[in-house]
């Protein structure tokens, strides 16, 4: 039997696999999406406006969101905006009412909690520097409000479908109970999504309901509202691979028996069996069933009051409850198999030789956890200063988490089937519970916070602020070696009782050299030492204070047809834990999983332009050059001493390009979105890679009248083919010839999609 390769299993490699572009914009020129639009001069202007300190200009911000609603891996989510760091599990931060969706992604993914709605009054993109002196957290977000009650009637709706089958409707009605104030909201979402691909068990990849219901409360004199909202939720969403054929170039070729994005890499029956961690009884989970079906309730209180001396108090509270529930089946490696090797089909018996495709199964069952959230803050404009204090508290209990495990085989075609080998037992898994998780308890983080915006003059501006966050672990966790058959009643339980104090904040400032020309400058940084999730393996977790602390500087420039922004950015960030499983290069069929942590530094130059030569016609451009490095990186393995310190970071491209044109002409109005990502690195000794790549996307618009609109949205139209990700398994390799012309498995971006979609507005 011939071992060609392994794909990392650790739940960190999985990532809803967003497309995206840098972080090194943060103070560029962020793209409007309504309803489906781009980014449009005024908003280009908008934000050079406020860089210049016109506060007329600030509310234009909120809204904006660079396309991160277009994704070209998924319909489930946004796409991960780049910040040349390796991006996390869980994709974008999802805020909602200026509080996150979920605490933690892992195991309820934001997806399963929350989409794109009309039950949204509003969605942007929330800069990074803002997410920093508010959350205490690195990286760009998604910010969304709650539609509340409205005091005239109003019915919002939309239906969006595709050539593949995929269905969806979001409708919200909302208007006024009574005289004295009081208004309601209501909506539903439903999703029934195929993807592009039949899985076989089911008809649909992606099956999400989000029900809302809502009462509002206005004062008199506009001195604010109290809302009230509650949120049901019930998903579950599969994750598809595909298998292809490796080339000279990082070129990944279709196969005669397996389409890339048309085919299914999932077992055909879609359900897989495990022990369970906590209690040892066996059990079949199903990929459309309870194992992964995530259900949440979700209840919000907010709003704000306008006090007498002039000070803004705005409100959150949020408690959320759900059972969270994961099932996944990762690619691990793909074998050769004879007929002395005894491979049989499961289902038949009839005994098979050719490609095995080794699976890991990985289930999260029901899991109850509980959020409970707060922000309170308070808003006055003060002479020149723009002035905000708040208190952010955010607890979380989870209960007993676990992550059962088992691996199988399978044949490697369209609906793989599932086979038997004498590796395993009579339903063809073995190794149940290697390498499971386990940690229960809770989390608690209390912060304040306070910020200013300053305009010293007519050329200079001042944004400032500082974060302290103090956070406290209280739980248990095991330490006992995760064995074949592991439980936890076999295990020995250890306790967790950590605190941390944490500091983060930002300081900007722009100037005007003229009334067209500046300068700008940003600093931010952040703190963060770990979570009760660090503890699921049996091994203490490495809780040093993670430190990122990012600078920029650059230059703006507006004329009548021109807006640019340009800047420099320098990023570093300590203690990334990473777990390999490892190939030994000199004798593939020897394993070994490795822990290890790691630094990275990132040093990139952004420029973003937005150009409006003629009426109706608007162009933006995103051009960033990145080189992220692997800092301090080594360990041993196989024997060896290995050092990685220097080597590119997986995954990320040291080129991006964004291409965004549109033309509106009367009704009409017809756009695209074009994005390159150079070469990636596809192995941490950088000798595997993938090749660059586009991802597009284009649309035509046409307003009807008021009340009804059309909007048709082609996903990759020039019909792209390639894959992305990593070779896991494949870490320690320095040539990569012997590569070429094997079967590896990977992510990639959808085929040619066509959606359809129409909105209506009473």
């Amino acid at each position: 039997m011939k071992h060609y390769m392994n794909k990392n299993f650790t739940k960190r490699s999985l990532g809803l696999l967003f497309a995206g572009v840098s972080l090194f914009a943060s103070q560029s020129i962020f793209a409007q999406e309504d309803k489906g639009k781009k980014l449009t001069v005024q908003d280009s202007i908008a934000l050079q406006q406020e860089l210049k300190g016109d506060k007329e200009a600030e509310g234009k911000k909120n809204g904006s969101d660079r396309n991160v609603m277009l994704n070209a891996s998924s319909n489930s989510g946004p796409r991960d905006v780049n910040i040349g760091l390796p991006g996390n599990v869980g994709g974008i931060t999802i805020l909602e009412n200026d509080l996150p969706v979920v605490y933690f992604f892992w195991p309820e993914l934001p997806n399963k909690t929350w989409r794109q709605s009309l039950s949204l009054q509003k969605t942007g993109l929330l800069k990074m520097d803002e997410l920093a002196s508010t959350m205490g957290d690195l990286g760009f977000a998604v910010n969304s409000y709650t539609q509340t009650g409205t005091e005239e009637f109003q019915l919002k709706g939309k239906l969006s479908g595709s050539h593949f089958g995929w269905l969806q409707g979001d409708v919200n009605v909302s208007g006024p109970i009574s005289d004295s104030g009081w208004s309601y909201t209501a909506g539903a979402f439903v999703n029934f999504d195929p993807s592009t691909y039949d899985l076989g068990y089911n008809n649909y990849a992606d099956q999400t309901k989000i029900f809302r219901a809502g009462l509002t409360k206005r004062f008199k004199d506009g001195k604010g509202d109290f809302n009230i909202s509650y949120k049901y939720a019930d998903s579950y969403v599969t994750q598809n691979y595909a298998v292809f054929e490796y080339g000279p170039d990082g070129e990944a070729k279709e196969t005669d028996n397996f389409r890339i994005g048309r085919d299914s890499y999932m077992v055909r029956d879609g359900r897989i069996r495990f022990k369970d961690v906590d209690g040892g009884n066996y059990y079949w989970g199903e990929l459309d069933g309870d194992a992964n079906t995530n259900i949440s309730h979700n209840l919000d209180i907010f709003g704000n009051y306008k006090m007498d001396n002039g000070w803004n108090f705005k409100y959150s509270t949020r408690l959320h409850l759900a059972k969270a529930s994961l099932l996944y089946s990762i690619p691990i490696s793909i074998l050769e198999a004879d007929a002395s090797d005894n491979y049989t089909i499961a289902n038949t018996g009839e005994a098979y030789t050719g490609s095995v495709g080794t699976q890991l199964g990985m289930n999260s069952p029901e899991i109850p956890t509980t959020s409970i959230m707060g922000r309170f803050s308070i808003n006055k404009k003060v002479d020149d200063h723009d002035l905000t204090f708040g208190i952010l508290e955010q607890y979380y209990h989870i209960d007993n988490y676990v992550s059962n495990r088992s691996v199988f085989f399978q044949t490697v075609e369209n609906q793989p089937q599932r086979l038997i080998s004498p590796a395993t037992d009579q339903y063809g898994f073995y190794g149940y519970n290697g390498g499971s998780e386990f940690h229960s308890g809770k989390e608690n983080k209390l912060s304040v916070y306070g910020s200013d915006n300053w305009q010293v003059n007519d050329r200079l501006n001042l944004s400032y602020g500082l974060f302290l966050r103090h956070q406290h672990l209280d739980g248990e966790y095991s330490l006992t070696p995760r064995g074949a058959d592991f439980t936890i009643q076999d295990a020995a339980i250890e306790p967790i009782n950590k605190d941390w104090f944490h500091i983060a904040g930002k300081f900007n400032a722009t100037y005007n050299l003229t009334n067209k020309f500046g300068l700008l400058a940003n600093f931010q940084y952040t703190e963060e030492n770990g979570r009760l999730e660090s503890y699921s393996a049996a091994a203490i977790p490495n809780t040093t204070t993670s430190k990122s602390p990012l600078g920029a500087f650059g230059v703006f420039y507006n004329n009548d047809w021109l807006s640019l922004v340009s800047q420099v950015t320098y990023l570093t960030k300590n203690n990334y834990l990473k777990r390999f499983n490892l190939v030994n290069p000199q004798d593939d069929t020897e394993q070994q999983q490795t822990t290890t942590y790691y630094d990275i530094e990132t040093l990139g130059w952004t420029t973003d332009v937005v150009l409006t030569p003629f009426k109706g016609f608007s162009m933006h451009g995103l051009v960033t050059l990145q080189d992220p490095k692997y800092k301090d990186f080594n360990f041993s393995a196989f024997g060896n001493d290995y050092d990685f310190s220097d080597k590119t970071v997986l995954e990320i491209s040291k080129v991006l390009v964004e291409l965004d044109p549109s033309y509106t002409y009367k009704d009409w109005r017809v756009w695209a979105s074009f994005r390159y990502f150079s070469e990636q690195y596809a192995n941490i000794n950088n000798a595997l890679t993938f090749a660059p790549r586009w991802e597009n996307f284009g649309g035509v618009n046409y307003k009807y009248n008021d009340h009804l609109n059309f909007g048709v949205t082609l996903i990759n139209f020039l019909n792209q083919v390639g894959a992305k990700g990593t070779i896991n398994g494949a870490e320690l390799i320095e040539d990569p010839e012997p590569y070429y012309g094997r079967l590896l498995t990977g992510s990639y971006i959808r085929p040619f999609t066509a959606q359809l979609s129409v909105n209506f507005n009473f």
